[in-house]
């Protein structure tokens, strides 16, 4: 059996992901998206995908949230969120934003009627 899989590598601050799954247009992306667009594409999936519990993102941080530490636990929290979501068979045929999100540098909120 071959198990597929969606790595993501930091670099630059910015997240590579690399993958195999038939899913994503390109087996290389990488993209910047702010935290609020993770609260928008969650919102997304839980909408677009009511069979599947999509996980938390982490927590927002109001204390000390641009030291090192702080930076790095909120960027491996949302790592987790990405390989969960992107690694769901259900979430991966049933969701309309989730290549985009993940592999389009020019997506925009505003092409999606959500």
């Amino acid at each position: 059996m071959v198990y597929q899989r969606t790595f993501w590598k930091l670099k630059c601050g910015i997240p590579k992901l690399k993958t195999n799954i038939p899913a994503f247009k390109l087996k290389y992306s990488s993209v910047r998206r702010r935290y609020s667009d993770f609260e928008w594409f969650r919102d997304v999936l839980e909408r677009e995908t009511s069979r599947v519990n999509i996980p938390a993102l982490p927590g927002k941080v109001f204390t000390n949230r641009f030291s090192d530490e702080v930076i790095e636990a909120r960027r491996e929290g949302l790592e987790r969120f990405l390989q969960n979501v992107a690694g769901h068979p259900l979430i991966q045929t049933g969701s309309k934003v989730l290549s985009a999100f993940i592999q389009d540098p020019n997506f925009s909120r505003e092409v999606y009627n959500y």
